[in-house]
Protein backbone atom coordinates (compact mmCIF):
# COMPACT_ATOMS: atom_id res chain seq x y z
CA UNK A 1 0.00 0.00 0.00
CA UNK A 2 1.68 3.34 -1.24
CA UNK A 3 0.60 6.68 0.70
CA UNK A 4 0.74 9.57 -1.36
CA UNK A 5 1.38 12.63 0.96
CA UNK A 6 -0.19 16.09 -0.48
CA UNK A 7 0.47 19.50 0.22
CA UNK A 8 -2.21 22.32 0.10
CA UNK A 9 -1.33 24.98 -2.97
CA UNK A 10 -1.56 28.21 -1.05
CA UNK A 11 -3.04 31.07 -3.54
CA UNK A 12 -2.19 34.48 -3.30
CA UNK A 13 -4.76 37.09 -4.77
CA UNK A 14 -3.81 40.69 -4.32
CA UNK A 15 -6.82 42.88 -3.92
CA UNK A 16 -6.67 46.19 -3.02
CA UNK A 17 -7.21 46.74 0.80
CA UNK A 18 -8.68 50.08 2.40
CA UNK A 19 -8.07 51.02 5.85
CA UNK A 20 -11.27 53.81 5.94
CA UNK A 21 -9.15 56.85 5.16
CA UNK A 22 -8.55 59.04 2.97
CA UNK A 23 -4.99 60.15 1.69
CA UNK A 24 -6.14 64.04 3.35
CA UNK A 25 -7.45 62.16 6.77
CA UNK A 26 -4.26 60.64 6.91
CA UNK A 27 -2.59 63.46 6.22
CA UNK A 28 -4.26 65.43 9.16
CA UNK A 29 -3.65 62.40 11.79
CA UNK A 30 0.05 63.15 10.58
CA UNK A 31 0.11 66.61 11.28
CA UNK A 32 -1.92 66.14 14.45
CA UNK A 33 0.54 63.65 15.78
CA UNK A 34 3.35 66.14 15.18
CA UNK A 35 0.76 68.74 17.23
CA UNK A 36 1.07 66.22 19.80
CA UNK A 37 4.78 65.72 20.15
CA UNK A 38 5.44 69.39 19.67
CA UNK A 39 5.82 71.13 23.17
CA UNK A 40 5.00 74.81 22.71
CA UNK A 41 4.27 77.76 24.82
CA UNK A 42 1.36 80.06 24.51
CA UNK A 43 2.78 82.33 22.66
CA UNK A 44 4.66 79.75 19.63
CA UNK A 45 0.88 78.11 19.55
CA UNK A 46 -0.61 81.52 18.59
CA UNK A 47 1.77 81.79 16.06
CA UNK A 48 1.32 78.07 14.29
CA UNK A 49 -2.38 79.34 14.07
CA UNK A 50 -1.33 82.32 12.70
CA UNK A 51 0.66 80.34 10.20
CA UNK A 52 -1.92 77.66 9.28
CA UNK A 53 -4.53 80.61 8.73
CA UNK A 54 -2.07 82.14 6.36
CA UNK A 55 -1.45 79.37 4.45
CA UNK A 56 -5.33 78.83 3.89
CA UNK A 57 -5.06 79.45 -0.65
CA UNK A 58 -8.79 81.21 -0.65
CA UNK A 59 -8.42 84.50 0.11
CA UNK A 60 -12.04 84.44 1.14
CA UNK A 61 -11.44 81.56 4.21
CA UNK A 62 -8.44 83.17 4.94
CA UNK A 63 -10.62 86.32 6.01
CA UNK A 64 -13.06 84.16 7.63
CA UNK A 65 -10.30 82.44 9.66
CA UNK A 66 -8.56 85.76 10.50
CA UNK A 67 -12.00 87.21 11.48
CA UNK A 68 -12.65 83.93 13.64
CA UNK A 69 -9.32 84.43 15.24
CA UNK A 70 -9.96 88.12 16.28
CA UNK A 71 -13.24 87.04 18.16
CA UNK A 72 -11.89 84.22 19.78
CA UNK A 73 -9.18 86.62 21.35
CA UNK A 74 -11.86 89.15 22.00
CA UNK A 75 -14.98 87.63 23.07
CA UNK A 76 -13.30 84.80 24.81
CA UNK A 77 -9.74 85.29 26.07
CA UNK A 78 -9.77 82.21 28.01
CA UNK A 79 -9.38 80.21 25.56
CA UNK A 80 -5.82 79.28 23.99
CA UNK A 81 -5.09 78.69 20.34
CA UNK A 82 -3.78 75.87 19.33
CA UNK A 83 -4.01 73.86 16.23
CA UNK A 84 -5.77 70.68 15.88
CA UNK A 85 -5.10 68.57 12.57
CA UNK A 86 -3.98 71.06 11.06
CA UNK A 87 -6.49 73.74 11.60
CA UNK A 88 -7.02 76.61 13.65
CA UNK A 89 -8.44 75.93 17.04
CA UNK A 90 -9.23 77.13 20.41
CA UNK A 91 -8.77 75.15 23.60
CA UNK A 92 -9.80 75.44 27.46
CA UNK A 93 -7.81 73.41 30.09
CA UNK A 94 -6.33 71.73 27.05
CA UNK A 95 -9.20 70.37 25.38
CA UNK A 96 -10.77 71.89 22.09
CA UNK A 97 -13.64 73.69 22.34
CA UNK A 98 -14.13 75.10 18.56
CA UNK A 99 -11.84 74.80 15.70
CA UNK A 100 -12.23 76.57 12.01
CA UNK A 101 -11.94 74.07 9.23
CA UNK A 102 -11.38 75.61 5.62
CA UNK A 103 -13.36 73.95 2.86
CA UNK A 104 -10.20 72.54 1.20
CA UNK A 105 -8.99 70.46 3.95
CA UNK A 106 -11.30 67.89 3.42
CA UNK A 107 -12.69 69.22 0.18
CA UNK A 108 -15.74 70.63 1.49
CA UNK A 109 -18.52 72.66 -0.10
CA UNK A 110 -17.63 75.24 2.77
CA UNK A 111 -15.82 76.41 5.54
CA UNK A 112 -17.02 74.76 9.42
CA UNK A 113 -16.53 76.29 12.10
CA UNK A 114 -17.08 73.26 14.78
CA UNK A 115 -17.20 72.49 18.30
CA UNK A 116 -16.35 69.65 20.58
CA UNK A 117 -17.47 68.10 23.73
CA UNK A 118 -16.24 70.59 25.75
CA UNK A 119 -18.57 73.61 24.73
CA UNK A 120 -21.10 74.95 26.33
CA UNK A 121 -23.73 74.83 23.62
CA UNK A 122 -26.01 71.65 25.13
CA UNK A 123 -29.73 72.74 24.21
CA UNK A 124 -31.97 70.14 24.96
CA UNK A 125 -31.51 66.48 23.51
CA UNK A 126 -30.18 67.58 20.58
CA UNK A 127 -28.17 71.11 19.15
CA UNK A 128 -25.94 71.31 16.49
CA UNK A 129 -22.08 71.23 16.76
CA UNK A 130 -21.00 73.06 13.72
CA UNK A 131 -21.72 75.94 11.53
CA UNK A 132 -20.83 76.06 7.66
CA UNK A 133 -19.54 79.67 7.06
CA UNK A 134 -19.44 80.79 3.41
CA UNK A 135 -19.17 84.62 4.78
CA UNK A 136 -19.09 86.67 7.49
CA UNK A 137 -21.49 89.64 7.50
CA UNK A 138 -22.29 91.79 10.64
CA UNK A 139 -25.26 89.22 11.83
CA UNK A 140 -22.89 86.37 11.00
CA UNK A 141 -19.96 87.87 13.00
CA UNK A 142 -22.95 88.40 16.17
CA UNK A 143 -24.01 85.19 15.99
CA UNK A 144 -20.74 83.72 16.13
CA UNK A 145 -19.39 85.75 18.78
CA UNK A 146 -22.62 84.58 20.70
CA UNK A 147 -21.66 81.47 20.09
CA UNK A 148 -17.74 81.38 21.18
CA UNK A 149 -18.89 82.97 24.37
CA UNK A 150 -21.34 80.15 25.36
CA UNK A 151 -18.68 77.74 24.05
CA UNK A 152 -16.30 79.17 26.56
CA UNK A 153 -18.51 79.83 29.49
Amino acid sequence: MTTTKSTAKKTTTTAKSYDGFTKDERAAMKERARELKAASGKAEAEAVVLEKIAEIANPDERAIAERIHAIVKTSAPELEPKTWYGMPAYAKDGKIVCFFQPADKFKARYSTLGFNDPANLDDGDMWPTSFALTKLSPAVEKKVTALIKKAAS
